[in-house]
Formats: C-alpha cells, structure tokens, sequence
C-alpha cells in the first residue's frame, strides 16, 4: 500500500486521475446479456486468477450457454449458473485461484437466497476459491466497485454487477419472459454497460484490485505472471486498439488513509472542456458538484447541449426519497443559469411505455472523451463510496485522435439508436438533418409513428412537498462525505451550500 501511495506522488498524479495505461485493446459492452456471455467466455480461457469485484453477486445467474442444474465436475459440458461454474471451472484447471470481494451490506441476505447458500459452501470447501466481504469504509458507505481482472491482461471496470436482475438485451423487449429473477419472477426492462481491456491497463486494474482486496483484509496476492495466452475472447472484435485509459477513483477516507475524490475532480474537468455536446447516462441525477459544473458552462457564451439519460423514477423507496427530489431541485437551479434550455433530460420506454431502467454511469463529451465505469452522479460516488471509472480521450498523446474520435461516435449513435429505435447507421444522418441530438429526441418525441416503439420521453418536473424539498436540499440521504452523516441538521451543507453557483429554488 505504502510503496503505491510513494509510486503515485513520484509519478505526480493528477488529481483527477490515478493511473494512466495503455490498452492493446479495448470494447464497449451495452446491456447484461452481452456482457454476461462475454464473462463466461473469457473466464473459460483463465490461467492463473479470477478477480471479481463488485456491489452484489448472485451465484444463481445464468452468464451463457451450460448445463442447468449442478452436475458431476467432470463433465465437459461448463455449468450456466455462476456458482456451479466457478467450481467446475477451478476443478477443471487446477492452479487457477479465484477470489471475490462483495461489500459486506446485505450478507444476511443470502440465507433468502436459497441455492445460493448451497454455492457458497461449495467455494468454501475449495481451496482455490476466496470469498470476502468488504467492510473497510466508513459507516454509512459503500463498496461500489464492479471489476473484474483475468491473469492481469483482461479486466473490467463498469457498472454491471454480476447478479440478478440485471439481465437484458438492448432491444429491451416489453414483458420478456427471458427476463425472470431466480425463482422465476419477472423484472422490469434494465439498461446497463461496461468497458473491457486488455495489456497494461488490465494490469493496473488488476493492482487496483488487489490493493482493495488486501485492505479488506485479504491475504496479499502477487501479480501474475506475464504469459503469451490473452483471455479475450476470440469471437469479440474490439472497438479501440492500441489506446490509452485513464483510472480515476472515490474512496471515504478510512483507518489512516485518505479520501480520494478523483471521480468528482474528473466530472468537473470534462464538463469544462465541452464546446459542443455532452452526451450522458447515470443512475441518478443529484451531485452538487456536477450540477454545479454544468451551471458554470452552461452560463457562459457558447454553451455545449447537454443529453442526460435517467430513469423516470430511482429503485426503491429511499432512493426515490433522496435521489428523484434532488433531481427536481438541481434541475430547477440549473435552469436559472441555463436560458437557452441546452440541457435536458430524457427517459426511455419500451414500445409498451414501461420505463427502462438506466444503471449505466458514463459520459460522452464532443466525442473527444468517453468514460465509463461505476459512479453515479451523485453525491456518493464524489467522496463516500469507493468507485473506480476509466476513461479514453483523444487528447492524450498516446491516442490516434482521429481513429478514437470516430469509435466514441459509433458508440454515441449505436445509445441514441438503441433508446430511440432507430438503425445506428442512420442516427449520424439525423442529428445532421435536425441540427443537434436534443434536436432528434424531440422530433421523434413529437412524431406519431414513432411514439410506438421503444423512444425517449421528456422528464417532467413533478411538484415535492416540503418534506421532500427539505430531504433533497440537506441532501440528508446522499452526504458527499462521511462526517456529513453525523453533522447537525442546521450545519449541514447539502446541495446549496455557501458559495455554490447554485441558487436554492423556491
């Protein structure tokens, strides 16, 4: 840990970023059944070490194609679900060590998971395979990371967790009867992504990793041997090669070691440099820092559109209480700095009119940078959560500027596509035609025949009551930081705190 902490000052990092490294390759992956299937594949082509990371795991979802039900380990035919693949997997190559950090939150909540508990006894009567829970953060945080690292020359950084509920495709089909919970229960249609890379950023990834692992109180594990075998799967074209990623992270300053606000630095310094658009999707809408980053440019001349893609309504009763009500809140300020109305938020629908579920967290500016990975836009992923997002921008000298610029496009049009209904071929020749993206959105909006397929629908602003305007502007549920949690009512900073540009709302 020290001896990082030393590298990072000799190296002079930035403050917005921790590391950067060079991918021999690198891919988006759009919604959990790509990505699902893509895991299965890679992880059936590991060597040395399996490193999974994240906020939940279910050992119950099916990643691909295998067997239904737990059979002899022997035969040849791998096992679907997670947990019976894992151990057929360690069994059929011995040597290859496996080792999962879930944060702690929830644990009892495997008992009411039933099979799942079965899994677990399985991985803990083998030896090459760890489980642990991650409870190295300040209380009333989180460990909100979802990586995965494969012999350190692949890895993930994204916002899939491997567990139920996340499943779909892109076409996000109303009422698939492939989109069913363990136990058989439906769910609603949910949008996510994650990217994917290989060579040294993998390797770095793999070091964020383990430093994370060792602080949760695992053993410390060696880097891997270098070896001549990718784990790439074979079938997967890549959309960049040879690029350069940056690694930024959160973490809540915890037992002597310090905050790192990386994530929320980076938010800032990419809205800043945005001229013509920034192209988004998030969980959530509710940081004051990023709100407070779009206020400043969109008040200046020339300001950049800006498309935020939300879900109409956040999961759960707390979160709608914390999340939807700052959304309202910022999106009224904003618009006291934003006279042109250049930003706007849209929600997805199935042809049914369902809403679809945004996980995702990424961003898209000028398609000069594209950075996805695990933070939301909110206040707990600028400085209470531990989060991880990797970035590519084409103003790195490393990056063949134009090369990258036009694969952050296609993966531009290929989202408008995929949430409008349109042929990503096509979505280039529409924005030119309407003149913008916001453009676009609002003409098939306001078109008929497009009103009934999957399309984008306008987030309107509903009233709060003085209850929730109150939650939203203390910004109670969603702190920045974790002595905010335990401040008095009246000190507590919250979304319009002294010195913002933002202007609390009547």
């Amino acid at each position: 840990m020290t001896e990082d902490a030393d590298q990072d000052a000799a190296e002079g990092c930035s403050p917005s970023t921790w590391r950067f490294a060079m991918a021999s390759r690198a891919h988006v992956v759009i919604d959990a059944a790509a990505y699902f299937s893509v895991m299965q594949q890679a992880m059936l082509q590991a060597q040395q070490r399996i490193h999974l990371i994240g906020w939940d795991f279910d050992t119950r979802v099916r990643l691909g194609p295998g067997r239904r039900w737990w059979n002899r380990p022997t035969r040849r035919t791998n096992p679907a679900r997670l947990g019976a693949f894992v151990v057929w997997l360690v069994r059929r190559r011995p040597g290859l060590q496996v080792r999962v950090l879930k944060w702690n939150f929830g644990a009892l909540k495997f008992v009411f998971r039933g099979s799942m508990i079965l899994d677990l006894w399985r991985w803990w009567l083998n030896r090459s395979i760890d489980f642990k829970f991650d409870s190295a953060h300040p209380f009333g945080s989180s460990h909100h990371q979802k990586i995965v690292v494969i012999d350190d020359q692949f890895a993930v950084c994204g916002g899939i967790d491997m567990t139920s509920q996340r499943w779909d495709t892109p076409e996000h089909i109303e009422d698939d009867p492939r989109r069913m919970a363990p136990g058989r229960k439906p769910y609603g249609p949910w949008h996510d992504m994650t990217l994917l890379v290989e060579g040294d950023a993998a390797a770095q990834l793999g070091l964020l990793g383990r430093m994370r692992w060792e602080r949760a109180g695992g053993e410390p594990m060696e880097p891997c041997a270098p070896q001549d075998d990718s784990p790439w799967p074979a079938k997967l074209r890549a959309e960049f090669r040879d690029v350069e990623l940056g690694i930024a992270r959160t973490q809540a300053a915890y037992d002597g070691a310090a905050g790192i606000n990386e994530i929320e630095e980076l938010f800032a310094e990419h809205i800043r440099r945005a001229k013509k658009f920034i192209y988004a999707e998030s969980q959530y809408f509710a940081s004051r820092r990023v709100a407070e980053a779009l206020a400043e440019r969109l008040s200046q001349p020339n300001p950049p559109e800006v498309v935020l893609i939300n879900p109409r309504n956040a999961d759960g009763w707390l979160e709608q209480t914390a999340m939807d009500g700052a959304r309202v809140r910022l999106c009224h300020a904003i618009a006291q700095k934003d006279p042109d109305r250049r930003f706007r938020i849209y929600i997805p629908v199935t042809t049914g009119g369902t809403p679809i579920y945004i996980h995702s967290k990424m961003m898209i500016v000028d398609d000069e940078i594209l950075r996805i990975g695990s933070a939301n836009m909110n206040n707990r992923s600028m400085g209470l959560d531990t989060e991880a997002d990797a970035y590519i921008d084409c103003a790195r000298p490393a990056n063949d500027r134009d090369e990258v610029r036009e694969a952050i496009r296609r993966i531009r049009y290929r989202l408008i596509a995929e949430h409008s209904a349109i042929e990503p071929q096509h979505v280039g020749r529409m924005i030119e035609k309407y003149g913008s993206m916001t453009a676009l959105i609002e003409a098939r909006i306001d078109d008929a025949e497009a009103k009934k397929g999957k399309r984008l629908e306008r987030f309107h602003l509903r009233p709060l009551s003085e209850t929730e305007k109150a939650i939203a502007d203390t910004a109670l549920l969603d702190p920045e930081r974790p002595g905010e949690l335990f401040e008095p009512m009246g000190r507590r900073r919250g979304l319009f705190r002294l010195g913002s540009l933002l202007r609390r709302p009547k």
